[in-house]
């Protein structure tokens, strides 16, 4: 796990998350506020995760709903424009997630300089989009084609809004996509946004696989210390969010609050 802390900079990283305004193209985008105000609830809620102390942002779309399993060109068109508008901003690691579209994603980090992206990679689902089904074969040779093996791909293993249609145990897919689809970094979900994975599914993970393991949903000031005595480090949203729903701007305290438990968890 040396990668890790080379990228992050410290043992158990948090990782913020800047959730986008529904962009162009999906049915929630506000024609009348146009990529300006995209640009600058991106660029307050980044400022809010950096002050409040967090290691690392990852960018994604989660306001663009009903979600599809096919980015369109103008997604990636409008991800790319603000994180690159942003740049100088950026202070921390950044990563990129394109719901669910996991070409789309590595497309944008290479463009941006993103150092990781989080994705749904393998495994065939039932879920609200449909029938899902994955091509891990077909990222990793287009992360070749790209020049992107810098660029680690964080697999989540137990999907949001989806259920797997095989009869493998957790621990079982954990191993399999440590093995033979090259995962960097396996991450456990709770059963959608915001809601925590339990923590003896996190360990059962971890005591399987030889790569980071995060908990990838629902990680608050009420269980982080929980969480982090088994994961590896974990993503967080809802949590950091006024009043703790999803689609509001970032709270800077809660950050803070929430950093600085961490820090005292970390010794």
């Amino acid at each position: 796990m040396s990668w890790m802390k080379e990228l992050f900079g410290t043992e158990k990283p948090i990782i913020g998350m800047v959730h986008f305004p529904p962009l162009p193209g999906s049915p929630l985008y506000d024609d009348s506020k146009g990529m300006e105000y995209v640009i600058e609830r991106v660029k307050n809620d980044l400022r809010a995760l950096q002050k409040g102390g967090v290691d690392a942002v990852m960018f994604c779309n989660e306001n663009d709903r009903p979600y599809t399993l096919n980015a369109d060109f103008s997604t990636v068109a409008a991800m790319a424009r603000v994180i690159g508008e942003l740049m100088d901003e950026i202070r921390v690691p950044f990563g990129v997630d394109v719901l669910w579209d996991p070409k789309a994603a590595l497309a944008i980090a290479k463009a941006t300089g993103a150092s990781f992206i989080r994705e749904v990679v393998t495994g065939v689902y039932a879920s609200d989009m449909g029938l899902w089904n994955t091509d891990v074969g077909d990222l990793y040779r287009y992360r070749k084609l790209l020049d992107a093996a810098n660029i680690r791909v964080f697999f989540n293993i137990s999907a949001e809004f989806a259920s797997r249609l095989d009869g493998r145990s957790l621990e079982e897919i954990a191993k399999s996509v440590v093995f033979s689809s090259l995962a960097d970094v396996v991450l456990v979900s709770g059963p959608m946004t915001g809601q925590a994975p339990r923590v003896d599914h996190i360990r059962r993970v971890k005591e399987n696989v030889d790569v980071p393991v995060f908990a990838n949903t629902g990680v608050k000031l009420e269980n982080v210390r929980d969480v982090l005595e088994v994961a590896d480090g974990a993503i967080v949203g809802t949590s950091f969010k006024v009043d703790g729903i999803t689609w509001n701007p970032v709270d800077e305290g809660r950050v803070r609050r929430f950093m600085e438990e961490v820090r005292r968890i970390r010794g």
